[in-house]
């Protein structure tokens, strides 16, 4: 969802965009294709778009079954985390980054040592966009400066001990124009990552998530852009995890029978899956948009329940990347009930990464940036505490 300012928000403007986005939908019924919480952000005087280690272990893969409803393990999952956010400020769903929109966590750090001493939280996803990368470049040539700031906080994940999932939040877009679909091109893309991937070649603790929320493609065509990208990053770094996006905006709920078919067939230049986990996200709020602070279901049946069936079917696993809720009692309830999911069917989801800390205040709907301002004064949301924190 995120790539766009989702900072502080008036109520009045989180009405108005909830209202629109109704209009635009047409619709209460969760859509497919609707932009999630991480898409759409607000500032206060416009509505702006924004907002492990290894894959299953030989026991995990030789209990996965094809049941429907099975599940094979009734611990937790392997990874809990949330989204530190800041770094995507200024995207929109169309790909369009602005440089200068960037807001640089400025407790970002601390949050993480919180979350990872005071939560037992052990994965933060650190969203930026490609233009900020490389200045508004388009290719892989990292900007010196602007790279610099978003390693000082890539290396303030790893020193708590995490996984750090470096997440580039672009929609599959440029500008508007779609990765290897008439805007960059492959070569240009898999540049990106190759630079990024040196950058962290000797550390597995980064994981690579390829892009956030591809949306309105040609799926199959995107199979090859995500191929291209997955072969150039194995050429540097050979035993990351790569987080492979669908469509739908990284849909849970239509991966099986859009995105996947297609995904199952990307492979690491060995011909192998090893450490190719499918990332996914999905919303509680009533058209699945997570621009709401009352939740309305925990997605179960429509998204996760089958979704195990495919993963299992196929032997893979995914991480769901992006949820959330507001601080209310209908999301505790409903996402406290999806993350024991999760952890109920363990065996096929590698963890979850809540929607989202870093820049956001208390303003935005989704946050779950504690208040304070050392990692040992802060004071966590009700939705952290519930559901998220172990």
């Amino acid at each position: 969802m995120p790539c766009v300012k989702k900072s502080q928000t008036l109520s009045s403007a989180l009405t108005a965009a909830t209202a629109a986005l109704s209009a635009l939908s047409g619709s209460s019924t969760p859509s497919l294709s609707q932009p999630t919480a991480s898409a759409l952000s607000l500032t206060s005087t416009s509505v702006v778009a924004a907002a492990s280690s290894t894959v299953a272990s030989s026991s995990a893969a030789a209990a996965a079954t094809s049941n429907a409803t099975a599940t094979t393990t009734t611990g937790n999952t392997t990874y809990a985390g949330v989204n530190i956010a800041g770094f995507d400020f200024g995207c929109g769903t169309d790909g369009t980054c602005t440089v200068e929109g960037i807001t640089v966590p400025s407790t970002g750090a601390a949050q993480m040592q919180h979350f990872y001493n005071a939560d037992n939280l052990n994965i933060f996803r650190i969203t930026v966009g490609w233009q900020y990368l490389t200045n508004a470049v388009v290719g892989g040539d990292l900007d010196a400066t602007n790279f610099g700031k978003y390693n000082d906080l890539m290396q303030s994940c790893l020193a708590t001990g995490a996984k750090c999932v470096l997440d580039v939040h672009n929609y599959a877009r440029w500008d508007g124009e779609i990765i290897g679909q008439g805007g960059p091109t492959n070569d240009q893309f898999s540049a990106l990552w190759t630079s990024l991937a040196t950058q962290y070649a000797n550390n597995t603790n980064v994981f690579f998530g390829i892009m956030n929320e591809p949306h309105d493609l040609t799926v199959s065509t995107w199979a090859d852009t995500v191929q291209a990208a997955v072969t150039a990053i194995r050429a540097v770094a050979p035993n990351h995890t790569l987080l492979l996006p669908g469509s739908s905006y990284s849909s849970a709920q239509a991966l099986p029978t859009e995105a996947g078919p297609y995904l199952l067939n990307v492979t690491n230049p060995d011909g192998s899956t090893d450490n190719l986990v499918f990332d996914v996200h999905k919303y509680l709020d009533s058209d699945g948009s997570g621009t709401s602070t009352e939740c309305v279901t925990d997605n179960i049946d429509d998204a996760f329940s089958p979704l195990a069936t495919f993963l299992r079917d196929n032997k893979r696993q995914a991480l769901l990347s992006e949820t959330g809720g507001g601080n209310t009692a209908s999301c505790e309830k409903y996402m406290c009930s999806q993350l024991a999911y999760l952890n109920q069917n363990s065996d096929v989801y590698l963890g979850y990464v809540a929607w989202s800390a870093g820049a956001f205040d208390n303003t935005y709907a989704l946050s779950l940036t504690p208040t304070g301002t050392t990692a040992d004064s802060m004071v966590d949301t009700a939705l952290m505490t519930s559901c998220i924190a172990r």
